[in-house]
C-alpha cells in the first residue's frame, strides 16, 4: 500500500504545482476486443476512458478498460511518466484489477523504461505483485503507416511462465472522414502469440 499512496501523492504533487499551464486532455478508446501484451483479457467489444494531465515532460493519468459483456475484464490504472527530450521515457503504472481499492494485493506497481529514435522503439517494464514479477520487453520500428512489434515476457505472458515471444504483429491507423471539420481515428493490428499460439485481430475507434 506504501507502493499505491506515493504514486498518488506523486501525482497530486505534479498536478497542484503545474496546474497553472497544465494541459489536459481526456477521450474514450472503443476496441473490438482487448488484447495486451499478446493476451486477450475478457470479451466483447473493450471501452477504455482515459484522463491525461501534462507539463513540459511530466505526463500523470488514469486509464481504464471495461469489455461489454458478463466478462468485463475491469482494469482501472494510475499512472505517472517524464519524457525526455532525446526519446527516453520512464514511467510507473498501479494496475488495478478490481475487488478492495486499499487492499495493497488487488494492486501490481510496474516501472518502466521506453526509448524512441527515428522509427524505432524499445520499452522494458518489470511488473511486481504480492506474488508475481513478470518481466517483459519490446521492440517496435515504424515505416510509412505500418508500426511492427515484437515482444518477449515471462509468468503470465507465456503459457508456461518461462521468458519467450509473446507479442508479435502490426499495426496501422488511419482517420475516417465524417464531415470536412470532423474524422474519427481508426486503428487495427494483427497480433500473434507464439507461447499460447493465439492469433488476434483487433480494429478500434477513438474519441
Amino acid at each position: 500500500m506504501k507502493k499505491i499512496y506515493a504514486l498518488l501523492v506523486l501525482c497530486l504533487i505534479i498536478v497542484t504545482s503545474f496546474s497553472a499551464k497544465a494541459q489536459w486532455s481526456t477521450g474514450l478508446d472503443i476496441y473490438s476486443s482487448y488484447v495486451w501484451r499478446g493476451s486477450k483479457f475478457g470479451s466483447g467489444p473493450a471501452f477504455q476512458p482515459y484522463v491525461d494531465f501534462s507539463k513540459g515532460g511530466f505526463s500523470v493519468g488514469a486509464w481504464g478498460s471495461v469489455n461489454a459483456s458478463t466478462d468485463e475484464a475491469f482494469e482501472m490504472d494510475l499512472y505517472a511518466s517524464y519524457g525526455f527530450d532525446f526519446g527516453l521515457s520512464l514511467a510507473v503504472t498501479d494496475y488495478y484489477f478490481g475487488g478492495e481499492y486499499f487492499d495493497g494485493a488487488m494492486h501490481f506497481i510496474e516501472p518502466a523504461i521506453s526509448f524512441e529514435a527515428g522509427g524505432f522503439s524499445l520499452t522494458a517494464a518489470y511488473m511486481l505483485g504480492d506474488e508475481t514479477a513478470d518481466a517483459y520487453v519490446e521492440a517496435g520500428y515504424g515505416f510509412g503507416p505500418v508500426d511492427l512489434f515484437v515482444g518477449a515476457g515471462n509468468g503470465q505472458y507465456t503459457k508456461d511462465g518461462g521468458f519467450m515471444v509473446c507479442n508479435v504483429g502490426l499495426g496501422t491507423s488511419k482517420d475516417l472522414k465524417i464531415t470536412d471539420d470532423f474524422s474519427i481515428p481508426v486503428s487495427g493490428s494483427v497480433i500473434l502469440n507464439p507461447s499460447t499460439e493465439a492469433f488476434y485481430i483487433v480494429v478500434g475507434v477513438s474519441f
